[in-house]
């Protein structure tokens, strides 16, 4: 039996992929989240062998958790459902060694077949969302989107410094850079392009 975690913060679809999911002889859904903090705590808790997961959620996205996953060597395989083809998305998933990336309108036939396919070590990707991952690379350094994700949190060039021990005048340069690389003028508009195209 295989047993699974949907992590989804639309009640309605969380509960209609579960009650689908539930009708197969070989899965179990053993558990329900619907944000990230709940999913990350319901792997570590239930320990199932996949979690179906949406990337965008409260809390911690699907990506935040697969990264959180991955660090810490669970056993748990992701596959990520999403609406999204963003760039930078794809990419992350693929870094923090996701198993599946499937569109959240696909059949539960092919959501079933797909989990057991991922059970037997295979990778599952919805042909739609590699193309559409393809458009446009990440331009931003690793250093510079851990700046631009705590710029995005709301934080000052002063506490980003403090934070990366940096001085404040290599922060101001970083986010300079970066906001030339995006082509905008501000900081709240290269969160907002950067965050469109998931690359941060």
């Amino acid at each position: 039996m295989i047993r699974i975690i949907i992590a989804e913060d639309q009640r309605l679809l969380r509960g209609a992929m579960a009650s689908l999911l539930g009708l197969e002889d070989d899965i179990e859904v053993v558990g329900e989240a619907g944000d990230g903090e709940e999913a990350l705590q319901s792997i570590e808790r239930l320990r199932p062998d996949v979690c179906l997961m949406d990337i965008e959620m409260p809390k911690l996205s699907g990506l935040d958790v697969a990264e959180r996953l991955s660090a810490a060597g669970s056993s748990c395989k992701i596959v990520i459902l999403t609406t999204f083809a963003r760039p930078g998305y794809f990419e992350r998933g693929v870094k923090a060694g996701i198993q599946g990336y499937l569109l959240k309108d696909e059949p539960a036939e092919k959501l079933a077949e797909s989990i057991r396919r991922v059970m037997q070590g295979h990778r599952e990707v919805s042909p739609e969302l590699v193309f559409g991952s393809l458009r446009e690379e990440n331009p931003l350094t690793a250093r510079e989107q851990e700046i631009l994700r705590l710029a995005a949190g709301g934080r000052s060039a002063n506490e980003i410094a403090e934070t990366l021990h940096l001085s404040y005048g290599t922060v101001r340069n970083y986010i300079s850079e970066t906001l030339g690389k995006l082509a905008v003028k501000s900081r709240i508009e290269a969160v907002k392009l950067a965050e469109e195209k998931g690359w941060i």
